[in-house]
């Protein structure tokens, strides 16, 4: 049986047509760096925190432009406005859940404050994302402290990522089945500007799951509006997901690049339903167009090659909810006086139906 640490490309799965990069993860963009914290406390505290940062130096003194998309807005993300009027990030990004996001918000205003070079900085747009633990987590507890934001900053590293329930992933649940966190990545050939996406998904949304066009929720008879299955699935709970690219993109491109993101959300098997709240934030570290004071941009890169960048955005997605699912590891919880379960992905069972 596979370890629980198998990622999708163990099993057969390998969705899209372009190569991953070397740590198939977010983090094979130069630069970006991913930090984690899980907290397990108790009977009832399932969650935690992934911090992303865009590039190892002061991100408000050297912004890096920025595009959002919502797929269905039933978030409480923080930022938002800001971002898409201006088209630029000025902190990293905070994922953790709902009732944290206020947390997150004070965490990272205090660690831009105590940036070098921001002694007179006044004004802080903090984003942070967020989906509903509350199936596996005890939300109300408030158990994602002020210190531990600190510390998923703190922890960021470039090198491989973890996955599954780990981080703002602990306590998620996706297609009926734990979810979590997951990452993958997508290098464009040299004929096609050579440029590297990844994507980073925070992966707690339903439907009928589809691994690389294998309906495997429905073989396994788990999934949302399964009338008859001995198990339905639920479709809300939100997704998040977070594209770093190094190509020279606009603001503008960049909010193309989150909408196909999307795309790969849709390919596996996405209700985006009523109450799922389906964000993707994208950014672009190329040196070229980060914006410090009083400098803007000097590339872009054109629109009419934008679509193979496009194609690797939806790839790169896709596989990163896959490998969310594979890496995760069953959870337990009390809540409410009861034992919850969410139960890890049947390795087995997905790989044997790969194998049919």
């Amino acid at each position: 049986m596979p370890v629980p640490d198998t990622r999708a490309r163990a099993l057969g799965f390998a969705p899209g047509l372009f190569a991953a990069g070397p740590l198939n993860a977010i983090t094979d963009v130069a630069g970006v760096r991913v930090g984690q914290v899980t907290v397990m406390e108790g009977e009832a505290t399932r969650t935690g925190v992934t911090a992303i940062l865009p590039h190892p130096g002061n991100p408000f003194a050297e912004r890096v432009p920025a595009g959002l998309f919502a797929m269905n807005g039933y978030g409480k993300m923080a930022g938002v406005t800001q971002l898409q009027e201006l088209g630029e990030l000025e902190t990293p990004i905070l994922l953790t859940n709902t009732l944290a996001v206020g947390r997150a918000v004070e965490a990272l205003v205090d660690w831009t404050l105590a940036q070098p070079g921001n002694e007179s900085v006044r004004s802080v747009n903090a984003v942070a994302g967020e989906t509903n633990d509350g199936r596996l987590n005890d939300i109300r507890a408030r158990g994602v402290t002020h210190k531990h934001m600190l510390q998923a900053l703190a922890a960021a590293t470039d090198g491989p990522v973890a996955e599954g329930s780990v981080g703002a992933g602990t306590g998620t649940m996706a297609f009926g089945w734990k979810g979590g966190i997951g990452t993958s990545s997508r290098r464009l050939p040299p004929a096609l500007g050579g440029w590297l996406v990844g994507a980073l998904v925070q992966a707690n949304y339903g439907g009928a799951l589809v691994m690389d066009g294998l309906p495997v929720g429905r073989l396994l008879k788990k999934y949302y509006l399964a009338e008859h299955a001995a198990e339905q699935a639920d479709a809300d709970g939100s997704v998040m997901v977070v594209v770093a690219t190094d190509a020279p993109l606009s603001d503008r491109n960049l909010q193309r690049l989150a909408r196909r993101a999307m795309g790969g959300i849709a390919r596996t098997g996405a209700a985006f339903s009523d109450g799922s709240g389906d964000y993707a934030l994208a950014f672009a570290t190329h040196p070229a167009v980060r914006r410090a004071a009083g400098q803007g941009a000097t590339e872009d890169w054109p629109n009419d090659r934008m679509s193979p960048l496009f194609v690797a955005a939806a790839e790169a997605t896709e596989e990163a909810v896959l490998n969310a699912l594979c890496c995760a590891t069953t959870v337990e919880s009390r809540l409410g006086g009861r034992r919850v379960v969410g139960r890890a992905l049947p390795l087995d069972q997905v790989a044997a139906l790969r194998r049919a």
